[in-house]
């Protein structure tokens, strides 16, 4: 696809554009697998240096949310894929992948992963097809 628009985002300077400030969301953090803080000791590649989001140890009771920045619509032609690696260690802990169009109130649930398969990256994509606006 020429037109591809992706962007690639890795945590290690910032949010990608695609989050908000990350003191907007309480419980994340940026760390690596250098920090101290437990698993996992490395991200999806192996490389222990490199940076990625992890909820604090003080919020595993509760939940934290990230949100994108609004996303376009999509057409016949283009829809939206996004593709993420994640890490589930809790048998308790839920990550959830949320969407709501721009507008409407309501955060619709479109995929959850409760981790069966505990302590290893996995991956997901996500293909979105909207009409208008949207966040996730």
């Amino acid at each position: 696809n020429s037109g591809s628009s992706c962007e690639r985002c890795d945590f290690e300077t910032d949010l990608c554009n695609a989050f908000h400030e990350l003191n907007l969301y309480p419980g994340w953090i940026q760390r690596n697998g250098q920090s101290g803080m437990g698993p996992p000791y490395s991200d999806h590649n192996g490389n222990d240096s490199a940076y990625f989001l992890s909820l604090s140890s003080e919020i595993q009771s509760s939940s934290a949310t990230l949100r994108t920045k609004f996303l376009l619509p999509t057409d016949e032609e283009h829809v939206c894929q996004i593709t993420f690696h994640y890490w589930i260690s809790q048998m308790s802990g839920t990550l959830m992948v949320g969407f709501q169009k721009h507008s409407e109130d309501t955060i619709t649930n479109i995929w959850q992963d409760s981790g069966e398969l505990q302590n290893q990256w996995k991956t997901k994509t996500i293909v979105i097809n909207s009409t208008e606006k949207y966040e996730v």
